[in-house]
């Protein structure tokens, strides 16, 4: 379905469109969850690079996608990686819905739990 929808909206509105990266970032994460890193990466890639393009590097969709990354690099035990989307991601979201908003504390959530993984605990638990 989301390959059926990704085809109908490069046509109808092309590959830059705000809705068919939305289309490209959900096909992410399908893979993500089915463990096709490679191919969950090329997806988050694509959307990633269009919406900074439309909508700006700290727009809330664009730091979804952000996010999205932070999780995938995680799952492959990228670290470092990770913890970079993570922190783009938590630095755009507080300045966007601030620091109490329930998506940036999901990030702050993530940001712990690969904080917690790699045995750094005062950082997990602060």
């Amino acid at each position: 379905m989301y390959r059926r929808a990704l085809e109908g909206l490069e046509k109808a509105w092309g590959p830059e469109h705000t809705s068919t990266l939305n289309t490209v970032n959900n096909l992410g994460n399908l893979y993500a969850d089915q463990g096709k890193m490679v191919e969950a990466e090329a997806m988050y890639r694509r959307a990633l690079e269009g919406k900074e393009k439309a909508w700006g590097p700290e727009h809330t969709s664009t730091l979804d996608t952000v996010h999205n990354l932070g999780n995938l690099y995680k799952n492959q035990g990228k670290m470092a990686e990770a913890e970079a989307m993570y922190r783009r991601a938590l630095e755009g979201k507080e300045k966007a819905w601030g620091p109490e908003h329930t998506s940036t504390l999901d990030t702050v959530n993530n940001l712990g739990n690969l904080y917690a993984d790699q045995g750094k605990m005062a950082e997990a638990e602060a």
